[in-house]
């Protein structure tokens, strides 16, 4: 009777051994379902994204899926159009790649040509929707907008402001006021100091204002001015006073005038001469 018990015992462990695997490997976790249109995880298309408005001279890529018959690229025509297979003249300006995208399928699914066609239109080069900017930047020129963009980012595209141009930017728009902006202000600035720009909107950078310096002072020369600089910003600039020099042996001349400032709070203004003259001990 004990080994015939011992060898029950050793039955049932082998069974036990044996069956929990199985019972692991056929309950696997649940999956959750996911239904047709949706994703785990947002996709291109769940992100809302600005519109770029299509205009002459822009060139577009147009394509069905599966039928390369009806491959084209084409640039927009100054009448708004362009030309397809099947389709020939169609409009495409003052439309969206969305908008575009769907009419087309839907003209050719009304005529006949495919049946649910599935059409896919990329913008291959943007030129109907731009911005001009020139002065004192790295690279003037025309910058296409094919999303909304801040002045700054705009500055970015050019390669910025050079160091010889002005600390404010001129912007001037067809549809309203011209603005002067700080530079300063555009990378930490809201709607109002860093504006969203306009197609069509100009970008002016001037050169900046120049003031001279000389006398006892360690940088002597030409240099730009800031908004709102003072004297005290002025001599700064020009490296400091030397072992000699004097802040209350300062002259201006200012449009042939000589001018002797009352204290070093005085603006300068551009084309002033700040002679810094030597103490007396």
């Amino acid at each position: 009777m004990r080994i015939r018990d011992i060898v029950a015992a050793l039955g049932l462990v082998f069974m036990c051994a044996t069956t929990v695997p199985a019972v692991a490997q056929s309950s696997p976790p649940p999956v959750v379902p996911v239904s047709p249109g949706t994703s785990a995880a947002p996709v291109a298309s769940d992100i809302p994204a600005p519109t770029y408005i299509l205009g002459p001279q822009d060139v577009i890529q147009v394509d069905a899926l599966g039928r390369s018959d009806f491959s084209t690229k084409a640039r927009i025509g100054a009448d708004g159009t362009i030309q397809l297979p099947f389709l020939g003249a169609f409009p495409a300006a003052d439309r969206t790649v969305v908008q575009l995208r769907d009419q087309i399928a839907d003209a050719l699914q009304k005529g006949g040509f495919f049946a649910k066609p599935i059409i896919q239109v990329e913008v291959v080069s943007y030129a109907s929707r731009y911005v001009t900017v020139l002065g004192s930047v790295a690279s003037p020129g025309l910058i296409p907008i094919e999303r909304p963009y801040r002045l700054s980012e705009i500055l970015a595209r050019v390669g910025g402001v050079r160091e010889t141009g002005a600390d404010y930017v001129v912007l001037r728009s067809p549809k309203g006021p011209e603005r002067t902006l700080q530079v300063k202000d555009l990378a930490t600035g809201d709607e109002n100091t860093d504006p969203y720009v306009q197609p069509g909107d100009k970008i002016y950078v001037p050169a900046a204002d120049l003031f001279y310096i000389k006398g006892q002072v360690k940088a002597p020369g030409s240099y730009p001015i800031t908004t709102n600089m003072t004297l005290t910003m002025a001599l700064a600039r020009g490296g400091g006073l030397t072992d000699l020099g004097s802040d209350s042996h300062i002259k201006i001349i200012r449009k042939n005038v000589t001018i002797s400032p009352k204290d070093l709070n005085a603006k300068v203004e551009p084309n002033d001469v700040i002679d810094v003259g030597e103490g007396f001990f």
